[in-house]
């Protein structure tokens, strides 16, 4: 199987950037799917989101869609960040997500995986969904990790990842870290809540502080980016609801598009 990355090299920012002008750019129809995510032979575009799928019982959701925790801010933080990808960049971005199981050939046609709460969704990938992701992984692949909050989640994620990795640790990643500067300035002060956690006033109600950590092979390049105690499907899945406060919103989607950029790039 070839691992087919296409690069974007003529990144550009938009000649608007203001966000509220994207979120009313982004406003997008859940009821407008066309297909099912899960079928098709290709990539749509130059970018196209894929979510992994893995074997859960419980499901969640709002706004009227119950998901499984596998995608369960779906389909609206998709729509929202996709469009608002499209533009603050020149890449070509696929209308959905494609959702795949990490025993799928196709998952290596896509070079950016969104995983989404592995603790609580109870992510326990076989010895061959562990292989088939580390091979995914270590020919050039990006995952993002999101959704999981507190001592113990983080405990139960990062015990799962030593079936797909065994021998390497993840790492606070420094602040000089490209992911973080590759196209917007992150900073690292906000903390993206997920909508459960603003339901009672006042500040966010979260489980600890935020943590970038990562997990780079042996070229230095960075493979997993796991967001601890963060929510960004929140935060674009919220992103035009009035009482999901606008600076988390703009968190998360410069979170986002930084991590597609570099996946593209590296």
């Amino acid at each position: 199987m070839k691992f087919s990355i296409r690069r974007t090299r003529n990144l550009r920012l938009p000649a608007a950037t203001s966000v509220g002008v994207l979120l009313c750019f982004v406003a997008a129809v859940a009821g407008s799917q066309r297909h099912d995510p899960r079928v098709g032979d290709r990539p749509e575009a130059e970018f196209h989101l894929a979510r992994v799928i893995y074997r859960t019982f419980r499901r969640a959701g709002s706004h009227g869609y119950i998901q499984p925790m596998w995608a369960v801010d779906y389909p609206l933080a998709d729509a929202h960040f996709l469009r608002t990808l499209e533009r603050y960049t020149s890449v070509q971005v696929a209308e959905d997500s494609r959702h795949l199981e990490l025993t799928d050939d196709r998952l290596f046609d896509y070079p950016f995986l969104w995983l989404q709460q592995p603790a609580a969704g109870g992510w326990n990938p076989t010895a061959e969904e562990s292989q088939r992701l580390r091979e995914y992984l270590l020919r050039g692949g990006f995952l993002m990790v999101d959704d999981f909050h507190g001592e113990y989640e983080w405990r139960y994620f990062e015990s799962v990842m030593k079936k797909v990795f065994p021998e390497k640790k993840f790492v606070d990643i420094p602040e000089s870290d490209p992911v973080m500067h590759i196209f917007f300035d992150i900073d690292e002060n906000v903390q993206i809540p997920g909508d459960r956690h603003l339901r009672f006033g006042g500040p966010p109600q979260m489980e600890g502080p935020p943590h970038w950590r990562a997990l780079y092979d042996d070229k230095g390049r960075l493979m997993v980016m796991a967001n601890h105690n963060m929510d960004i499907g929140d935060g674009w899945e919220h992103a035009d609801d009035p009482e999901y406060p606008l600076p988390f919103t703009k968190a998360a989607y410069e979170l986002g598009v930084n991590y597609v950029i570099y996946a593209m790039t590296h």
